[in-house]
């Protein structure tokens, strides 16, 4: 955005419903994803494995993600996001700025690095993929715990801007 341009004061539905729809999509890969793991332990080992439709879902879910997290990068160079609320402190801001940005990196990181080991047969595609999941899980642990944070201690209520369209 531009130093002209007016952040919005929320976000919009389409920025609302991508962010929910990653978020279930996340948590389908991480329940269900003992599948493609056992499957990826047989291909190393040179077994044979049952066809599974979670092995599917997990590559699709993926591609999802990845889409998902595309078009959110574009909405939010379109549209741009709201700012930050006013009481909250700077480090905390340039945190969260890091935070959302890591996301983003970590999502694309991921859908790359498990195409390239489940497509390509790249194992150290593979440890990135592994690597990837628990930085992903710690973002994810930071992000919830924001919630609260804002709600209790700053007392603003942030978590309504992923709730209530602004457009």
């Amino acid at each position: 955005m531009t130093a002209q341009t007016k952040a919005p004061q929320g976000y919009s539905t389409a920025q609302i419903v991508l962010h929910w729809a990653v978020v279930v999509l996340i948590a389908a890969q991480y329940i269900f994803k003992d599948a493609i793991s056992l499957a990826w332990d047989a291909i190393r080992a040179g077994e044979t494995f049952a066809f599974s439709p979670l092995i599917l879902a997990h590559v699709v879910g993926g591609g999802l993600i990845l889409a998902f997290v595309v078009w959110r990068l574009v909405l939010r160079f379109k549209r741009g996001v709201p700012d930050a609320p006013e009481n909250e402190p700077a480090p905390l801001k340039t945190l969260s700025h890091v935070a959302h940005w890591a996301f983003y990196a970590v999502l694309v990181g991921m859908a790359m690095s498990g195409s390239l080991a489940w497509f390509g047969d790249v194992s150290q595609a593979a440890q990135v993929h592994n690597i990837l999941k628990v930085i992903l899980l710690a973002l994810i642990a930071l992000h919830v715990l924001a919630v609260p944070f804002h709600r209790f201690v700053l007392k603003n209520n942030v978590m309504q801007r992923m709730i209530r369209p602004a457009d």
